[in-house]
């Protein structure tokens, strides 16, 4: 098994038998991905509290606290309910586990034998996923940074009357005037530009999230026939949404500058 930075996003395995643990551990090698492991609900729950992972895959016929119980219970924690999960379970089971699953939260379900290739396949997609959510935060916490830096909370007005900027500029002229140097008005002109881009970028993220939340909500991922999202993972309908505030504050910063 491949170390990782502790940046890097890790893969929870939950199974009380050892040989499916080893088996998960074998497929998901090639991923270059910590994998770290549980033997059970209650284990599985405390290194969730510990760490944070892009992605659980959880066995459902476990004694004690199960594998329905078990993502239950990571739905019904603020700090694990984001978390996917992909429970898995063996060929001889009932029929409505897979919709049970579904209840409970889960983003997908798996029946064993699987495809080692499509195991894979769906775990990349959920540490993709966890980049792309975690790349997002990071750019409108930026974001956030440099709205308030202009002026107090994002979208709020600002508490200087309309003159204020025009006779902050004035004052700054004529103090560089007073030293012998040149007024300059490419300052306003570049942040202007620079918040035009930023808003533009915004825009072109929120599209992609908003697409990405569309085709997961279809019943090819998890959704039923009329489109409802039955993964219970709102992760990046929630970011669209926070972008597209984000997208009023540069709108109505832009219109406060330009007039």
């Amino acid at each position: 098994m491949t170390t990782t930075p502790d940046t890097a996003p890790s893969i929870l395995i939950v199974d009380d038998m050892e040989e499916n643990l080893v088996a998960l551990e074998a497929v998901l090698g090639s991923l270059t991905q910590k994998v770290v492991r549980a033997r059970s609900g209650e284990e599985a729950l405390k290194a969730m509290l510990r760490e944070e992972f892009a992605v659980v895959l959880i066995d459902v016929l476990m004694p004690g606290m199960n594998g329905f119980e078990t993502a239950a219970n990571i739905k019904g924690l603020d700090q694990t309910k984001d978390v996917p999960i992909i429970l898995l379970t063996g060929a001889a089971v009932d029929p409505n586990y897979a919709y049970r699953g579904y209840t409970v939260g889960a983003a997908d379900f798996l029946i064993k034998p699987f495809d080692p290739w499509l195991l894979r396949t769906k775990v990349n997609v959920f540490l993709e996923l966890h980049r792309k959510n975690r790349q997002l935060a990071s750019q409108a916490e930026q974001l956030k940074r440099l709205l308030t830096s202009d002026g107090g909370r994002p979208g709020a007005p600002t508490a200087e009357p309309p003159e204020a900027p025009e006779a902050a500029s004035a004052l700054q002229g004529h103090a560089h005037e007073e030293q012998g140097e040149q007024p300059t008005v490419a300052t306003a002109s570049t942040e202007a530009t620079r918040l035009a881009e930023v808003a533009t970028q915004l825009a072109q993220l929120e599209f992609l999230l908003r697409d990405k939340a569309g085709r997961e909500s279809g019943p090819e991922s998890g959704g039923d026939e009329t489109g409802e999202d039955m993964t219970g993972d709102g992760g990046a309908a929630d970011l669209a949404d926070r972008i597209a505030q984000l997208e009023e504050a540069v709108g109505r910063l832009l219109t406060d500058r330009s007039g």
